[in-house]
């Protein structure tokens, strides 16, 4: 006997969290990923549920085709991106261990195949057996292992060595907000690595760098610029906590613009600074911080 709608509603309302997660995880996007969940939720009633023995499973392959298909035009929309693409910021991670998959993983992500990526996804992150990665791919469970395997090194390298407490990355970023807004090249110093590398995703639709600054130079410089010209009116924190498991804030300047920047730690010091501005990617924050987007 079919399944009624209702019934079917509150299975998927169940799943609908994970596969968010899961969807972001892929597409680096939370509207984007909210698309494709409401494309997995109007299939889902349009399929035998009562057919499905593992919903679970079930609607994680489906969400991972539904992204797998949708990368290869985001892939074209990437290469044409005005300055760096950096993923979407978003404040919970939620709770089943994926945490630690900051903005360094997930452009370490972003640099693998599709295929790699819903490989090691599906299986190291989401808990998924090999053959349930192979029927979800389309591929037999040895290549979905070798998939994964190859993810897995990528990952890994982009790991910092050394993790930082959230008390420890609290301090840190309190200390470079004071320093930053102050223009303190000092204290830059004693809080940004040498060798610290600054992103700036605008989408050419807000004024961002076009390419990485890579240095404690070039990177205190343009801070000491940016504080020099907004000496007398700051921007204000609406939000202060993680950001993609990352310590960091969302500000807005006295023009009204929205910025999140989240900063990895590595060591007592700050390894890289992740700045998104491209409004396009800020509107969720923004609704929560109870803002507009200007």
């Amino acid at each position: 006997m079919r399944p009624r709608d209702g019934e079917g509603a509150e299975a998927f309302e169940e799943q609908r969290p994970r596969l968010l997660r899961l969807a972001y995880r892929m597409l680096g996007s939370v509207t984007e990923a909210e698309d494709i969940v409401q494309e997995a939720y109007l299939r889902w009633h349009g399929a035998d549920r009562a057919a499905v023995r593992e919903p679970a499973a079930f609607l994680s392959r489906m969400v991972a085709r539904l992204c797998l298909d949708h990368l290869k035009s985001a892939r074209v929309r990437r290469e044409t991106y005005i300055g760096p693409w950096l993923p979407e910021p978003v404040t919970e991670l939620g709770p089943d261990g994926d945490d630690d998959l900051s903005f360094a993983l997930m452009l370490a992500l972003e640099r693998l195949s599709p295929l790699e990526r819903a490989a090691f996804l599906l299986h190291d992150v989401f808990g998924m057996g090999f053959e349930e990665v192979a029927a979800a791919l389309d591929r037999d469970p040895a290549a979905c292992r070798q998939l994964a395997a190859r993810a897995r090194r990528h990952v890994r390298e982009a790991r910092p060595r050394f993790a930082v407490s959230p008390d420890e990355g609290r301090r840190v970023a309190d200390a470079f907000l004071a320093a930053s807004r102050s223009g303190d090249v000092a204290a830059l110093r004693d809080l940004l690595a040498e060798n610290v590398i600054a992103y700036a995703d605008g989408g050419g639709l807000r004024a961002a760098a076009l390419n990485p600054l890579r240095g404690f130079r070039r990177v205190a410089g343009l801070l000491a610029g940016i504080a020099r010209k907004a000496r007398y009116e700051p921007p204000q924190v609406l939000y202060a906590g993680p950001i993609d498991g990352l310590p960091g804030f969302l500000t807005r300047g006295r023009d009204g613009v929205l910025q999140s920047l989240a900063l990895q730690i590595e060591e007592g010091r700050i390894t890289a600074l992740y700045i998104v501005r491209n409004p396009e990617k800020l509107g969720h924050l923004a609704e929560a911080a109870g803002v507009a987007v200007s």
